[in-house]
């Protein structure tokens, strides 16, 4: 008998066990999971039942907020300005999954769920009062924001401005955009009809162009280039590299041009410097096989290049905004090292990332992690946490940065005086990628940072499948962007 009642005790232990371990895999370990299944209806009504906390400006602007209404969902996510701000809040909706942006990132924190909340929560029912969630402020700037958007216009491309000595994101626009109130609707008829219409195509508005779209980089690409030979020790600004009108790719017969005659430089021979301001292909794909692959894919790698980059959020209070990792090609045979160093070939990038590069030169060759939450508040007001910048790598010296910073200037004051702003040094560096079939389209790029000598803000602009130069079609936006936040 003692036999059989041992027998059973130990099944029901290893019962009561299993019964823990799978509790605690569906409480704890599969939660976020279970709560975002679309098919979870009783999740569904949680989420849209509670009053969700509003995503503000920098300056207070409402992004975000929940509105009181009169039916089984008792509030409804309302988008001020909606296409404007729409690449930074994301959207909340009935039937689909928040999945992006500041609304999936921060959603545990928004509803109220999120760990840190839980005294709010414990406060509300004592008191009876509503349980509300946090309030996320971001560092966006609603003047930058509404600049880049009004320059982008009904272009297809994207524009992100940096904090230079944070990492703090100022402004960060996709065009198209769309309006998440269409999607927030509690119309369940007619926010499916406006998913499955945003989302459709490849060129879906709903995509952010600014961080996960991946891009061919073009000339911009050749300031890593010219990082990583500064770095050997072995080039200074005026150091002659060859350049040429033409150069032949290595083991083919093609035949890479340039598109300035001041870009083949003088009897085969370019500086470093002159090769940045006029952007000699010539100069640059030679220069990037002299240098090799492995020089070039480390400090493309330092800044960031290979890696999926977080802006917001853990796995603790969302689904976390990422950016695409950019990329560079591993162990490319030479004629493509030639392309890629020129931004061309294999090598694509975010917007976010290149304005992450301007970043790096800007602040001293310190890459700082791009954020753009400042600080989360929960409904008393209470600081719950506050984001602190973070250097992400040294990718290069102080002295190479100085080097990079002149060389970039030298790109407005000689090959480009339209991006020139009175009274303010501007360091830029223009891209024109060609695209399409037979490259009969281009993805117009400008990278840059301002003041020159004392460095506030880094910008990227990508005018994606325009027919002028980078220069000419991404160059008047960042210029804007540079007045309005330097004016401020």
């Amino acid at each position: 008998m003692n036999k059989y009642l041992r027998q059973l005790f130990t099944a029901v232990v290893a019962l009561f066990v299993i019964l823990g371990l799978s509790s605690t895999i569906i409480m704890a370990v599969r939660a976020n999971a279970l709560n975002n299944d679309p098919r979870n209806a009783r999740s569904l009504y949680h989420q849209l039942g509670a009053y969700r906390g509003a995503i503000l400006a920098s300056d207070g602007t409402v992004m975000a907020k929940s509105e009181p209404v009169n039916d089984a969902f008792k509030y409804l996510r309302t988008y001020s300005n909606g296409p404007l701000y729409a690449p930074v809040t994301g959207f909340f909706s009935i039937n689909q999954t928040a999945d992006r942006g500041l609304e999936a990132s921060c959603s545990m924190l928004l509803n109220g769920e999120a760990d840190s909340l839980i005294w709010q929560r414990a406060k509300a029912m004592l008191t009876g009062a509503t349980d509300q969630g946090a309030s996320i402020e971001t560092s966006i700037d609603p003047k930058l924001q509404q600049v880049a958007y009004d320059q982008l216009g009904t272009r297809d491309g994207a524009a992100v401005a940096i904090e230079v000595s944070t990492g703090r994101i100022l402004a960060m626009v996709s065009t198209p955009s769309y309006d998440p109130n269409k999607l927030a609707t509690h119309d369940t008829k007619a926010a499916s009809q406006a998913y499955n219409e945003l989302s459709a195509g490849q060129n879906s508005p709903l995509i952010n162009r600014a961080t996960s779209q991946l891009y061919p980089p073009g000339s911009t690409f050749k300031t890593i280039v010219a990082s990583a030979a500064l770095e050997t020790g072995d080039y200074q600004t005026d150091t002659k590299i060859p350049a040429g009108s033409s150069y032949t790719l290595p083991g083919t017969a093609t035949q890479l041009p340039n598109a300035e005659a001041q870009a083949d430089g003088v009897n085969g021979q370019i500086s470093l410097q002159e090769a940045v301001a006029w952007s000699s292909n010539t100069a640059f794909a030679q220069l990037g096989v002299k240098l090799g692959a492995s020089k070039v894919s480390d400090m493309a790698t330092k800044l960031g290049f290979g890696s999926t980059i977080t802006i917001d959020g853990t796995e603790s209070t969302g689904t976390p905004m990422t950016a695409t990792a950019s990329t560079f090609p591993s162990d490319p045979t030479d004629d493509k090292l030639a392309l890629a160093s020129i931004g061309q070939g294999d090598t694509t990038a975010t917007p976010l990332q290149m304005a992450m590069v301007a970043q790096a030169i800007a602040n001293n060759g310190k890459l700082m992690q791009p954020t753009l939450v400042d600080r989360v508040r929960a409904a008393d007001l209470t600081v719950l946490s506050q984001t602190k910048p973070q250097t992400m790598a040294n990718a290069f010296s102080e002295d190479s940065a100085d080097k990079l910073t002149t060389m970039m200037e030298s790109v407005v004051t000689e090959a480009n005086p339209q991006l020139a702003i009175d009274g303010i040094k501007v360091a830029a560096k223009t891209g024109t990628a060609q695209i399409g079939t037979d490259n009969s389209a281009i993805d117009g790029w400008v990278i840059g940072f301002a003041p020159a000598d004392d460095p506030q803000i880094a910008v990227a602009v990508l005018v994606h499948n325009t027919d002028v130069y980078g220069s000419l079609a991404a160059g008047p936006i960042m210029r804007a962007m540079m007045q309005e936040a330097l004016q401020q």
